[in-house]
């Protein structure tokens, strides 16, 4: 079997800026949440997927922001996007799919403990993290654990990580600590490029491993003194940094793996949604149904 671990927030987003506006019968706007029942749908309707499970940030803030206080947040998220998370995560319980809804963890941490775990199952052919994000390709496992874009249908296995940032799934918190990643509000080391450190971390593979001194480097690399210095001055913050960008492996999820074996839609909260969302078309499309 395959599992099949989805960035609900991910999801939510894309179908807030990608899929039309609507609004539900009492006014309030509900396009994003219409979107991601119809890409939740279409995902189930695939033919290996058969085990599913989706994470969101019920909260944007996490442990992290207790760590460094650039972190993301909540901050700037449109309010009518906002206002659909917690009936975004109602949808994904009422389609029948296990749904973890994150408050100290994030997200991502989710999926990623997630796939730890169902990937050490000799049931398991293959763990697919649907998602994007650059940070879940720390997860990444030869192609027993692989990442997922579905609107660009792009898989990106050990190989393809390797191809894409020049380092190894077990050096993307490096990567990211020493490149940044706006997204999450990490600032990243000042004169480290996606080229420089990809060059560096090939070679050192993780921070604590880098010489000093860049004499001491076995590698040429442009810029070499300046880089150095740069990471002699910011050590602390790289590291710092790393921490922010590792995913937690140690997240409690309750589900077994059997439990994220799809039995179909429950009837009654999804029916009882969809005429709050005031969407009587999505109904008959489901396929299965169970109490």
């Amino acid at each position: 079997m395959n599992v099949h671990l989805v960035d609900g927030t991910y999801e939510l987003f894309r179908a807030f800026y990608g899929a039309p506006a609507a609004a539900a019968p009492d006014g309030a706007e509900i396009g994003a949440t219409r979107g991601l029942l119809r890409s939740l749908l279409a995902l189930l309707g695939e033919p290996e997927v058969t085990h599913v499970a989706v994470a969101f940030d019920t909260v944007i803030e996490s442990f992290r922001n207790d760590l460094f206080a650039g972190y993301k947040t909540g901050a700037g998220i449109d309010p009518a996007l906002w206002a659909q998370f917690p009936l975004a995560e109602e949808a994904a319980e009422a389609l029948g799919v296990v749904t973890w809804r994150m408050r100290e963890f994030e997200a991502d941490d989710a999926l990623a403990a997630a796939a730890a775990r169902f990937a050490t199952d000799s049931r398991v052919e293959q763990v697919v993290l649907c998602s994007p994000d650059k940070d879940l390709t720390q997860c990444v496992r030869g192609r027993r654990v692989v990442c997922l874009d579905r609107m660009r249908r792009n898989l990106l296995d050990e190989v393809g990580v390797e191809a894409k940032f020049g380092v190894g799934p077990a050096s993307i918190p490096d990567y990211l600590a020493l490149v940044g990643d706006s997204a999450d509000g990490i600032p990243g080391v000042p004169r480290w490029g996606a080229k420089s450190t990809a060059a560096v971390l090939a070679r050192y593979r993780h921070l604590d491993a880098i010489p000093a001194d860049e004499a001491d480097w076995d590698i040429k690399v442009r810029g070499a003194a300046g880089l150095a210095k740069s990471l002699r001055e910011h050590r602390a913050d790289a590291e710092l940094y790393r921490t922010l960008a590792t995913l937690r492996e140690d997240v409690p999820l309750a589900e077994p793996l059997d439990d994220l074996a799809w039995q179909g839609a429950r009837r009654h909260a999804l029916e009882a949604l969809c005429e709050r969302l005031g969407d009587d078309r999505f109904p008959p499309r489901v396929p299965r149904w169970r109490s």
